[in-house]
């Protein structure tokens, strides 16, 4: 049996182990051949058969040691060189003792006389060993033997390492702990705040440790001692570095994070806005960033459409990437013909003869989105933008508040826009103020037409076609695909299904408002819209369970609304008219939502509210006269550019709906008197209000009725563009994007 021997299904006997023998408590000495010497407690010893010991009625295992166990080889790896010789070393000698050989009992060979076990006890073995190693220079004792065998039993190789040098040490030092938490929480505290010195978070923790503890009673550490605690404590846990990045760390969800995984165009698509780091020159030379909008497929890396507008992103340039995104972009007269379709790893000749449209088209997929991932600015969680999802049958899920991570994909595709476009447009303007150059607005020289033009250029021919490292074929695992490859391969297996869009399409995704139509018309912000085709309608309640009538509008061009108003005739029951504004001929430039709202801040109201109007509208093209002139202060001249700018974009957009089938459209406007300037803008509280009282009085600001949130059952939408949404009725449950984003 050797050193030891085993039970059946029990633990196992080898030398210290104690056992009960004929109702006696005895220890095992030695194990020899098929023979066991045990002790009994007074000194008494034994010699018998293992199996006559088994044998015995009363035996049982009192005690044994801790079953062998693999050492900890990473921990060894760990320790210094001499500390892990040193418990090797004292393996082997430990060894020598128990069986006679330093291999152990398996090994080949006489043991050494002084380490014989059939010769040698246990305690003349241990006396041995102590003798050899003192006179080897490393003075023991029997009584350290003893015990190295004892932590070899139950600890295996690492009770044999000196402890003081496998003690974790801490990273802190002999820092005090309440000076520790103090830190602790004035950096976990100042996440939201502006950068500051170490010097400020000295400054911090002495006044919290004073107000906990007292003046003086915890002293600080020295200067070096306290900023060595702070890059221990702060250093990879987001607490120090930009405010940009410690506000990004404390939004991230805690980890671990699961891979987002899609497998199918437009399983998943997230929008997002940015201001594009170059500089573009509006009308009268004015220099401005523009803000970029752009839907990005996850499951292809596709950016689907792209809207670069002024300052003042609105939902309806969000409705505008839904319908841009379902159609296929048209090649433009300057592009070469490489760009077409056609002429692409696309499966041109088997989609066009689904899609006809396809016909002359560039080589963007076209994608339907069915779960768009928002952020919740005001822009995405609009009324408008959510029933225009609704509408189209596309789920709309908004990221928690202020969560970029949520919405990775397109914050990395924004920063490769930047790195792979912008910084080679001419004036181009750095991430932020500190890489900016001299001279950066002396070098702009792109409209905002010709750099949405070069935009769209590079989309096609610099983004759809270069590799993306984050996409890969199943059957091509170590080549990486671009976004059309990857269309390619996915629209083969799931399909292809177009989505035509036309002109009430085009109206549905405009902004909606529901009012009443009085006997002067409809009136929105200080605008009367009156035409003859409200005259049937004029005082009476619509149709819809509210009684109020649904009206669409564009803020990009606020000089003509549509009403939707019953036609038994047409197949839907209903028709859209467009309304003009009243003094449309009064102002024959283009202008915009926020155009007015500056007016309105710098005209005062006198006289009736019909008179203030016109005045408005006077004050509008003498503003628009004077900055095409080259006259008036800079502020007027970007309010006026901006309007030129939005109003060569909407004609462009109007050329895309052409294209494809749809009426041209002058869009609507009619922003609530909440929803002012959603990016820059100033807004006049006190023009707000009044107006807002006035409106309450006439009875036009209503919650959505039935008619208007077809569609939004489930989304949480508001009951304005931007406005806080109505509460839910709490007897029924209905699946809340909004609240659920929270729970993220």
């Amino acid at each position: 049996m050797g050193a030891r021997g085993r039970v059946s299904g029990g633990p196992v006997v080898e030398v210290g182990s104690r056992v009960r023998f004929e109702g006696r408590a005895w220890t095992v000495a030695a194990l020899v051949g098929g023979q066991v010497r045990l002790i009994a407690e007074n000194g008494e010893m034994a010699a018998l058969l293992l199996s006559l010991l088994f044998a015995d009625e009363g035996f049982e295992v009192v005690h044994a040691p801790a079953a062998c166990r693999v050492p900890p080889l990473g921990l060894l790896e760990s320790l210094p060189v001499p500390v892990r010789e040193r418990a090797l070393a004292w393996e082997r000698h430990v060894r020598e003792v128990e069986t006679g050989h330093p291999g152990g009992s398996g090994a080949v060979g006489p043991p050494r006389a002084e380490y014989d076990p059939d010769v040698r006890t246990l305690a003349q073995r241990e006396d041995a060993k102590a003798a050899e190693l003192s006179a080897a220079g490393m003075p023991t004792s029997a009584v350290t033997v003893r015990r190295m065998r004892a932590r070899y039993r139950s600890d295996g190789v690492w009770g044999l390492v000196d402890q003081r040098a496998a003690r974790p040490r801490s990273a802190l030092g002999r820092a005090d702990e309440r000076v520790v938490a103090a830190l602790r929480e004035v950096l976990e505290a100042g996440q939201e705040r502006s950068s500051g010195t170490l010097g400020r978070l000295r400054v911090y923790t002495e006044r919290l440790l004073a107000e906990r503890h007292g003046d003086g009673a915890v002293p600080l550490p020295s200067a070096a001692t306290f900023n060595r605690l702070v890059h221990v404590l702060a250093d990879g846990r987001g607490l120090l570095g930009s405010a940009r990045q410690r506000r990004w760390r404390s939004a991230r969800p805690a980890p671990p994070f699961v891979p987002t995984t899609v497998m199918a165009p437009g399983e998943l698509v997230m929008m997002d806005s940015t201001v594009l780091d170059a500089f573009v020159v509006l009308d009268d030379g004015v220099v401005e960033r523009p803000e970029l909008t752009i839907a990005l497929d996850v499951a292809t890396r596709s950016i689907c459409a792209a809207v670069l507008r002024p300052k003042g992103t609105r939902s309806v340039d969000a409705a505008q990437l839904l319908a841009q995104m379902m159609v296929p972009a048209p090649m433009r007269p300057a592009w070469p013909e490489a760009l077409a379709m056609e002429h692409s790893v696309i499966p041109y000749e088997r989609l066009l003869s689904v899609d006809a449209r396809l016909e002359g088209a560039a080589a963007r997929p076209v994608i339907t989105p069915q779960t768009i991932v928002v952020d919740q600015g005001k822009v995405f969680v609009s009324s408008s933008f959510v029933a225009a999802c609704g509408s189209l049958g596309i789920s709309l899920q908004p990221a928690p508040p202020g969560n970029g991570p949520a919405k990775g994909h397109v914050e990395r595709t924004f920063s490769s826009i930047n790195t792979l476009f912008a910084q080679h447009v001419a004036g181009y303007t750095g991430s932020h103020t500190g890489e900016r150059g001299r001279d950066t607005e002396g070098e702009a020289v792109w409209t905002l037409a010709q750099l949405n033009d070069l935009l769209q250029e590079w989309i096609i021919c610099g983004w759809q076609e270069r590799e993306h490292d984050g996409l890969r074929h199943p059957m091509m695992p170590r080549r990486a695909l671009s976004p059309n490859e990857m269309w390619e391969a996915l629209v083969a297996v799931c399909g292809y299904v177009p989505v035509p869009l036309g002109r009430e399409d085009y109206i549905e995704l405009m902004p909606v408002r529901r009012q009443k139509i009085n006997d002067y018309g409809i009136r929105i912000g200080y605008r009367t819209y009156d035409h003859k085709v409200l005259n049937p309608y004029r005082g009476q309640r619509s149709p819809a369970a509210d009684g109020l009538w649904e009206i669409h509008y564009n803020p990009h061009a606020p000089d003509e609304v549509w009403v939707r108003l019953p036609n038994p005739g047409r197949p839907r029951g209903y028709e859209w008219e467009a309304v003009p504004w009243i003094h449309r001929t009064l102002v024959s430039a283009p202008f915009t939502d926020f155009t007015w709202q500056h007016v309105r801040s710098i005209i005062a109201q006198r006289g009736s509210r019909v008179q203030h109007e016109h005045d408005l509208a006077l004050a509008l093209r003498e503003l628009l006269e004077r900055a095409a002139a080259g006259h008036g202060n800079r502020r007027d001249k970007v309010v006026a550019a901006r309007a030129r700018a939005h109003g060569a974009a909407n004609a462009d957009g109007a050329v895309w709906g052409i294209l494809y089938g749809q009426q041209p459209q002058t869009a609507t406007d009619g922003p609530d008197e909440d929803d002012s300037f959603d990016h820059g803008e100033e807004v006049f509280a006190e023009d707000a209000e009044a107006e807002a009282e006035e409106a309450d009085a006439a009875g036009e600001r209503q919650p959505l009725g039935p008619a208007g949130a077809e569609g939004l059952a489930g989304a949480g939408a508001g009951a304005n563009d931007g406005q806080a949404r109505p509460a839910r009725d709490s007897s029924v449950t209905v699946y809340d994007p909004f609240e659920e984003s929270l729970r993220w």
